[in-house]
């Protein structure tokens, strides 16, 4: 997590390595660590765009949405004034809109306006800097930085299960951690600040017992072999429980636990109970916290289990005595990235920027470009100047003409916004160009074109319309300027109409 002293962790990191080494007899250099999912933020963040005219949506234009509704979650994050960075690891749309209908699926439909609503997550540059810094304060390098909740999800959940919409949640002492598959992807993380240390203090003030002592209590009423459960309370007296007594004084504490995961997961998951829920962690080991769960998701109790021995089969422990435990599966699974190189921290170029990303398996170029902080603006076309005129009293606008998109390399190779990224590529962005300015001239204004007709003498007379800028004639040449106001007339006065019909009006009695 956020670590407070650097270098008194790193003292603790030290002994532990030293006391690895006594025992192995060798040199430690390298360390496997992990960033804890409760450093983890989380934003929602929305975003919309209108075509010109009717369009149908292609792939481009739905991450180009995503990226504008990302690009709005960074700011949200960073509130403009702080200066703090944050690594994107990962994304979510919970729902698409179309012409402001919900829709599943924005592709290949014709729209005028699109939207879309995502949940944003992003890890603290901070967080890796401190977790680096005093891994190495100890004299280790590190070989591999994951996430706790993706440790747990790559020992606990088989890659094959993950097309499946599945929760791994990691219940800890301060924090129960939260993740979520779908489409063979993860696609959200979360966290409550509810776990293990709940069900220890309630159990501690029941029994008038001391934290550790409480934590004792509540591991041994977790045990399905231990009827009973023998402590000293603080005044000293010997007490024999049974364990179905602790769990029933814990379940209040349990439920209230299991009713907070459920909604975080719900919310997560844009709304809806995912398939399946698997718990690791000491903290979700009380016998009724599945049920509970399972209850809150409105899922079948079976559906919701403890995952520990039986997904650490293919690991074998040498050490004598040692028992598999869903506690080991986070720490395994953080060693198990190291060979496995999912989801780790690499490094592209970006416009000469050398830039840091979150390899999440589904890295593109999108992604890097919003990590260094890529105007939005600057890779679609950008219009010319407009014309804003005033038309009879009414607001009018010419829009000037839409430039060429930024043209994107990868590797000197023309590339997309969806094009994958790996280590070490080199991605370079030229700037949309902005079109020509907006051009009208009166002839083209619509109502100008039309005629006046009138009846002199019994005869048709087609007239041209007169039209005013600021308050002086201008002939159909005129070129109209931001902010003109033009007045096109529907009538004539009956000098103009003798002068058009080249007549002495003077001749006449008006």
């Amino acid at each position: 997590g956020q670590i407070h002293d650097i270098y008194k962790v790193g003292d603790t990191i030290r002994q532990v390595k030293l006391s690895l080494e006594s025992q192995l007899d060798m040199d430690l250099k390298d360390v496997c660590i992990a960033a804890a999912g409760r450093v983890l933020r989380t934003v929602n963040s929305t975003a919309e765009y209108e075509f010109e005219e009717e369009t149908r949506v292609t792939q481009e234009d739905i991450y180009s949405l995503n990226l504008l509704a990302v690009e709005h979650a960074h700011n949200k994050i960073n509130d403009g004034s702080s200066k703090e960075k944050f690594y994107c690891v990962g994304n979510t749309p919970i729902r698409y809109q179309l012409n402001d209908y919900d829709i599943g699926n924005l592709e290949g439909h014709k729209a005028r306006k699109i939207y879309v609503e995502l949940i944003a997550t992003f890890l603290p540059e901070e967080v890796v800097d401190g977790l680096y810094e005093a891994v190495e304060y100890a004299g280790l390098n590190v070989a591999s930085l994951t996430l706790e909740p993706i440790a747990s999800m790559n020992i606990a959940i088989p890659e094959q299960y993950r097309l499946l919409n599945i929760c791994l949640v990691d219940v800890g002492a301060g924090t129960s951690d939260i993740c979520i598959t779908k489409d063979g992807s993860i696609v959200a993380y979360g966290m409550i600040p509810l776990a293990g240390d709940e069900i220890t203090e309630k159990i501690a003030k029941n029994y008038l017992v001391d934290f550790n002592t409480a934590e004792t209590i509540k591991i041994a009423a977790s045990n399905p072999e231990n009827d009973m459960v023998t402590f000293n309370d603080i005044m000293g007296l010997e007490q024999k429980v049974p364990s179905s007594e602790i769990q029933a004084i814990a379940d209040e504490s349990i439920a209230n636990m299991a009713k907070a995961t459920a909604d975080r997961i719900i919310e997560l998951n844009g709304g809806k109970s995912v398939n399946a829920v698997f718990v690791v962690g000491g903290g979700g080991k009380m016998p009724s916290y599945v049920g509970h769960l399972a209850k809150d998701l409105s899922i079948a109790p079976e559906r919701v289990a403890i995952r520990g021995k039986e997904v650490l089969t293919t690991v074998d422990f040498n050490i004598e005595g040692f028992e598999k435990d869903s506690l080991y599966v986070t720490p395994i699974g953080i060693c198990t990235n190291y060979y496995t190189q999912k989801n780790k921290f690499i490094f592209v170029n970006v416009n000469n920027e050398r830039i840091k990303l979150y390899d999440n398996n589904k890295l593109t170029v999108f992604d890097a470009i919003m990590q260094i902080g890529y105007p939005n603006e600057k890779l679609f076309p950008r219009r010319g100047k407009e014309i804003e005129y005033m038309l009879n009293g009414k607001t009018r606008l010419v829009r000037g003409l839409p430039g060429e998109g930024a043209v994107i390399t990868l590797n000197k190779e023309q590339a997309s916004l969806n094009t994958p990224i790996e280590q070490n590529d080199v991605i370079y962005v030229e700037e949309s160009t902005i079109g020509e300015a907006a051009s009208m001239t009166l002839g083209q204004i619509e109502e100008f074109g039309s005629d006046i007709t009138f009846d002199v003498n019994g005869k048709n007379i087609v007239c041209p319309r007169f039209a005013y800028v600021n308050g002086e004639l201008k002939s159909e040449f005129y070129d109209i300027r931001n902010g003109d106001a033009v007045r096109i007339e529907n009538f004539y006065t009956v000098g103009q109409l003798f002068t058009f019909l080249d007549l002495d009006y003077s001749k006449y009695d008006i």
